[in-house]
């Protein structure tokens, strides 16, 4: 069984509504640019984000972070991956986001029902058997959403790279609810 066995959901009604039937996903996507761009103005902002503030998530589709947590454009770095884990290249951005741009504050969020939690290492070799390269990254695999969170604050807390690291704190967003869950670390 290959890995990318996977067949996507059929796109929803509203979703096919807003962009059309016609041309490829990254087609109707490029001409809801176009339409966008027809009526932006520029909001005359620079990159440093208005709260100070990095949030790091889930690349899940079912996460508005802007709406959830009452953000408008221009407020925060947004850092997204799967899962929401703490990588080196999470690190890199947070380290960017810090020394460059004035971010002094962190919110984690990982979420219920995560992909990330029906996964295992074992989706590396998996990989390299299909493509006979194994890669190099980890998978972050987790069966424990709170003890990853509380993993990632730790790996923040402890990187030599960030300034800020006082303000770190973690959370599950709950997919059925909408609402954050706070994880606190081990005392």
């Amino acid at each position: 069984m290959s890995t990318f066995a996977h067949t996507p959901a059929e796109p929803s009604a509203s979703a096919a509504g807003r962009t059309g039937t016609d041309g490829t996903v990254i087609d109707r996507l490029v001409e809801a640019n176009t339409r966008y761009a027809a009526e932006f103005s520029d909001p005359g902002m620079d990159a440093r984000p208005v709260l100070q503030v990095a949030v790091v998530a889930c690349m899940d589709a079912r996460l508005d972070l802007h709406d959830a947590l009452g953000l408008a454009l221009g407020d925060c770095h947004t850092i997204r991956n799967a899962g929401g884990v703490v990588t080196d290249d999470v690190i890199r951005s947070l380290t960017i986001s810090q020394r460059a741009l004035g971010t002094r504050s962190v919110i984690l969020i990982h979420h219920t029902n995560c992909g990330l939690e029906s996964l295992t290492e074992e989706f590396r070799q998996e990989l390299e058997l299909e493509v006979g390269q194994r890669p190099v990254w980890a998978v972050e695999a987790y069966k424990d959403a709170d003890q990853d969170v509380r993993q990632s604050m730790q790996r923040v807390r402890t990187s030599p790279f960030l300034l800020h690291t006082d303000d770190v704190r973690g959370f599950v967003f709950d997919v059925t609810s909408g609402l954050l869950r706070e994880i606190h670390p081990v005392s």
